[in-house]
């Protein structure tokens, strides 16, 4: 089993950067894929971006694409997003979430774990 605990979050300005931690719990959080994603007030979860257990493969949704960036440190049991050119439609709850299946999925209802979240707002 894994826990996740999601940090970073807070308030900048459209244009600007942020950075988001998801540190986890557990010896096995190596052999996860892991994912990032994010819901807005009123709308569904969507996918943002995920990581292959050894960090060679990731896959984005084409809205982040070119603006989010996401890595993982398995010696630290911890996987990152980084965010540039950040835009008011990225302001959302973001989730951390664990897959158990080696391959990368963009369905939330594939992923096993989850974190509580940590809000991220963007403004104009």
């Amino acid at each position: 089993q894994v826990q996740l605990v999601e940090s970073g979050g807070g308030l900048v300005q459209a244009g600007g950067s942020l950075r988001l931690s998801c540190a986890a719990s557990g010896s096995t959080f190596r052999l996860y894929t892991m994912g990032w994603f994010r819901q807005a007030p009123g709308k569904e979860r969507e996918f943002v971006a995920a990581v292959s257990w050894r960090g060679d493969s990731t896959y984005y949704a084409d809205s982040v694409k070119g603006r989010f960036t996401i890595s993982r440190d398995n010696a630290k049991n911890t996987v990152y997003l980084q965010m540039n050119s950040l835009k008011t439609e990225d302001t959302a709850v973001y989730y951390c979430a664990a897959d158990r299946n080696s391959v990368i999925q963009t369905s939330a209802r594939r992923y096993d774990y989850w974190g509580q979240g940590t809000q991220l707002t963007v403004s104009s």
